[in-house]
């Protein structure tokens, strides 16, 4: 069991729903910034389903956006969704997000994400939903796939 007068704060990442957070932009907003008082983090959840306005980026302050895995699992076959996790990989970067791709449900579309600059994934292709008394074992036995490794190594390279 997990002792929770031991868990720190800053190991907390809460998700907001885009769609769920313009309702009241300034509210989700303040309870965001008291939050972060004691070190808990934000991400903005679905991103990209919903109006998806800068302005969400610039007012929300959120640590992570989370693109949707409706535009990640067709980045292989469709152009407009690889433009689309192309653009929001850009705008994480150009207001200092971090970025998790929902979705990654093979090897190959990992490999494109790394690919893109998105190095934080989650998906049936990594592992999938578990109880947490099951995640250290699963943590001790996971291996990246060869496929990201070799990518990795080669854009650290570069």
């Amino acid at each position: 069991l997990v002792d929770e007068e031991n868990i720190s704060t800053d190991l907390i990442e809460l998700e907001i729903v885009e769609s769920d957070a313009i309702d009241d932009l300034d509210a989700v907003s303040a309870v965001i910034h008291q939050c972060e008082d004691v070190g808990v983090h934000f991400a903005l959840d679905d991103y990209g389903t919903g109006y998806s306005s800068l302005t969400y980026i610039r007012r929300l302050p959120v640590q992570t956006l989370k693109i949707d895995q409706i535009f990640v699992k067709d980045i292989l076959t469709d152009q407009d969704d690889l433009n689309i996790v192309e653009g929001v990989i850009g705008l994480a970067r150009a207001f200092g997000r971090e970025m998790i791709a929902e979705g990654v449900e093979n090897t190959e579309i990992g490999v494109r994400l790394l690919e893109l600059g998105c190095n934080c994934a989650q998906g049936y292709g990594i592992a999938k939903p578990m109880p947490f008394t099951e995640i250290p074992a699963w943590v001790r036995q996971y291996r990246f796939p060869s496929e990201w490794i070799e990518v990795a190594k080669k854009l650290s390279a570069a």
